[in-house]
């Protein structure tokens, strides 16, 4: 007995998606641009670092 289900949701797909886009985004940073750039996405989504 099969039980086929349609995917509505790809997480893989989404997550190679994302950090597609983060690789191509900071492909050519330097550390401390890299720092920066880790520091604005943290501070914009609001989540707040282990430890802290």
């Amino acid at each position: 007995m099969e039980n086929k289900k349609t995917k509505t949701f790809d997480a893989v797909k989404m997550m190679r998606e994302i950090r597609d886009k983060i690789s191509s985004e900071t492909s050519n940073m330097t550390f401390e641009e890299l720092k920066k750039y880790i520091e604005t996405r943290i501070k914009k989504s609001g989540l707040k670092p282990v430890g802290q």
